[in-house]
């Protein structure tokens, strides 16, 4: 018993040992070794908000994304059913505005791209309708502004331009967009397109190796220059540089049971939020320095209830709430960061 005590002493004082050289020692080493350490005992970083929205009877459908306007406080909701309005639009308090559905086939993904002259809501179609296999541009009340891909015909080519379920799309205050084209269709490609639509880089091969995709199923860029790419399939997430498209990493090792479906920074791009869709889990994880994309740990950790299934999420660049489409339990949810 007193080699035990006397170990134990002996890892307790190594550890503080450590950290405090760490600190004033600046060792990236040493810090990355204790981080690995420190990171098993999860925080708990965000809570639900039960009050969130005020109005859920809107919920008629399967909700498959959500996209934050932060610039005008508002959220838009799409989901998927029969004679019902596919597009819901909300204040970020909860309260109910107003819904659309024209032109609005089978949603998939979401990304508001608002600007102080423009309210304006990307969806991207993966329908078999005339509407279908498309991304659209519309304007806060449905108004139809612009289609990227060919309606109603789904294809691989890039001139004219054609998808085939695409996924998600993000896009820069630059007007550069980034989409993640192939939910299970043709297609298993990452695009980047200028403001004017003009194609700028691509990677569009299946496959499990570097810049390969199985199901590219979400994409964010972080305030590095860096593009992220959730790779479903493959149960990764890539990286690239958004100015080249060069590979830059690859992070696999905290999706050993399933991959990501959805993947946002928070504002102040401290953390990766990740959501896991069967495993109705949503991860927390540290975003790496500049010049490293080093290896994938969990800060924390929020599980759902089963059946939940988070399917994609959006962040507000202001409240750094998340938004949450639910397309078990046919519903958006908002957690809130805790206060420090």
């Amino acid at each position: 018993m007193a080699r035990f005590w006397l170990c134990a002493a002996a890892t307790v004082f190594f550890l503080a040992f450590a950290i405090l050289y760490s600190r004033f020692s600046g060792s990236l080493v040493l810090r990355e070794f204790i981080f690995h350490i420190s990171w098993r005992t999860e925080k708990i970083l965000y809570r639900l908000d039960v009050g969130w929205p005020k109005h859920s009877e809107y919920f008629t459908g399967a909700t498959f994304c959500v996209a934050v306007d932060s610039l005008n406080g508002l959220l838009y909701i799409a989901q998927r059913g029969d004679n019902i309005q596919k597009v819901l639009v909300f204040t970020e308090d909860g309260y109910f505005l107003r819904a659309w559905n024209y032109t609005v086939d089978t949603p998939h993904g979401m990304f508001a791209a608002s600007t102080l002259y423009e309210q304006s809501i990307w969806i991207t179609d993966v329908g078999n309708g005339p509407f279908g296999h498309t991304i659209k541009k519309y304007n806060s009340f449905g108004d139809l502004v612009q289609v990227l891909g060919t309606p109603g015909k789904k294809g691989t080519g890039l001139n004219p331009l054609q998808f085939d379920n695409p996924a998600e799309l993000y896009v820069e205050d630059t007007g550069d967009i980034y989409i993640v084209d192939g939910d299970g269709g043709l297609n298993n490609r990452l695009i980047k397109l200028s403001q004017d639509f003009m194609m700028l880089w691509l990677h569009g091969e299946n496959g499990t190796g570097p810049a390969k995709f199985n199901i590219p199923h979400s994409v964010t860029v972080d305030s590095s220059g860096r593009v992220w790419v959730a790779d479903r399939g493959n149960k990764r997430i890539q990286v690239f540089d958004k100015d080249t498209g060069v590979w830059l990493g690859a992070w696999n090792n905290c999706f050993t049971e399933e991959g990501p479906s959805s993947v946002r920074f928070t504002p102040d791009g401290k953390y990766l939020i990740i959501a896991q869709l069967n495993l109705s889990r949503l991860l927390f994880v540290a975003a790496p320095p500049v010049g490293s994309i080093g290896y994938c740990s969990v800060i924390s950790s929020i599980q759902l209830a089963d059946q939940v299934l988070p399917h994609l999420l959006d962040i507000s660049e202001k409240t750094g709430a998340i938004y949450v489409a639910e397309i078990g339990a046919k519903q958006v949810q908002k957690y809130v960061p805790l206060k420090s």
